[in-house]
């Protein structure tokens, strides 16, 4: 068994799976995270401290169109099979963009679904995520990365119903500025303006049905993890941003899920330093149909 003060991962997504009575944690695993790509691996346990692994969830092929930067695996139960939503950097192109994987198991292996990369082909983009709607469509919520529009953007586009591709142009959900809790940054090419990062959005909808956005960015160069909500209920938006962040103690990238006993469990890494970022559990509850953590 590992325990959590000894796994290695950024961006942590856990999969409660109540037909074994497990939580599987997936992550960005490779241990140079910001060069060559090994793949992503996974962790299985009961408590949320005590694990077994890591066990390989995917490994590329020399096909694959990518070898490095493989990060943020989301898995997701769609029709029948399991969804592996993850960043990749193409090798042509050296675009990143989100592809999505497919498996007929949860522990997988995880194989090519779509044809490459679902966000725009020109755009550098990260952190793809699956929502499906009040109508059943689903839709992937991404980030348009602060390397090309110094702004960082949270946009969403709609997926086909197989999750082959993406449909339609992408809408722009929020710019991370206007939001009142990030700070802006000077960075070299765009030395005339401020700079800001979206990182790892994630949808959640609350006891009340209310849409609620996680995202992440920085605090005077500390990370944080904040929430956003849709004053419509929609994908759409528009969106409102909580004044402060719901943690900025150098950690984010996170995503909420339920406990088999019902609690509602905040996940994210901290700190946001390689190679010393660890998968973090937080216990939340809503009230006053906000998230507050539990001290």
């Amino acid at each position: 068994m590992i325990k959590n003060k000894d796994i290695q991962i950024r961006d942590p997504f856990v999969f409660t799976d109540v037909n074994s009575g497990k939580y599987y944690l997936f992550g960005s695993t490779d241990k140079n995270i910001w060069g060559k790509g090994v793949g992503f691996d996974y962790y299985v346990g009961k408590d949320l401290e005590h694990w077994e692994g890591p066990f390989q969830a995917f490994r590329p092929n020399e096909r694959f169109f990518s070898e490095d930067n493989f990060w943020a695996p989301e898995v997701h139960e769609y029709q029948g099979k399991y969804y592996m939503f993850a960043t990749f950097m193409s090798k042509q192109s050296r675009i990143r963009g989100t592809a999505i994987l497919v498996a007929d198991k949860l522990t997988g292996p995880y194989q090519p679904h779509s044809n490459g990369p679902v966000t725009p082909n020109d755009w550098q983009c990260l952190d793809g995520t699956l929502y499906v709607d009040q109508d059943g469509i689903p839709w992937m919520i991404f980030c348009h990365e602060w390397v090309q529009v110094g702004d960082g953007e949270i946009c969403a586009i709609q997926l086909a119903n197989d999750l082959k591709e993406s449909v339609g142009e992408p809408q722009k959900l929020f710019n991370a500025s206007n939001a009142p809790w990030p700070t802006s940054f000077q960075h070299e090419r765009f030395p005339n303006q401020k700079n800001y990062v979206t990182d790892g959005p994630y949808i959640y909808q609350t006891n009340d049905n209310d849409l609620l956005l996680l995202w992440a960015s920085f605090v005077d160069n500390v990370y944080a993890q904040g929430i956003a909500r849709s004053l419509t209920g929609k994908i759409t938006g528009p969106w409102e941003h909580e004044k402060i962040p719901i943690y900025q103690q150098d950690g984010g990238h996170g995503m909420i899920f339920k406990t088999f006993e019902g609690k509602s469990i905040l996940t994210l890494h901290a700190p946001n330093k390689t190679p010393n970022e660890r998968p973090i559990f937080i216990d939340i509850v809503e009230q006053d149909g906000k998230l507050i953590v539990q001290k």
